[in-house]
């Protein structure tokens, strides 16, 4: 029998499951979680469709922040 792993831990690094923000300052936000002691499983990514990080809460469940891309409207 395969050893029971937690649904974070099935997709690899980031896991499959987790809860999103969605924030307008991705920079000033990872800021303020940092100076009240949020810590982040990396640094703040940028691909196409906008910036994103990845941190932990106390209960060690996947927090995702996102910062959308500007539109090109």
């Amino acid at each position: 029998m395969a050893p029971a792993v937690g649904p974070a831990e099935l997709g690899g690094p980031g896991g499959w499951n987790r809860i999103h923000f969605i924030v307008d300052d991705i920079e000033a936000e990872v800021a303020r979680l940092r100076a009240e002691g949020v810590s982040f499983r990396n640094e703040i990514l940028t691909g196409p469709g906008g910036k994103q990080i990845l941190a932990e809460d106390p209960s060690g469940n996947v927090v995702e922040l996102f910062q959308p891309a500007a539109s090109r409207a």
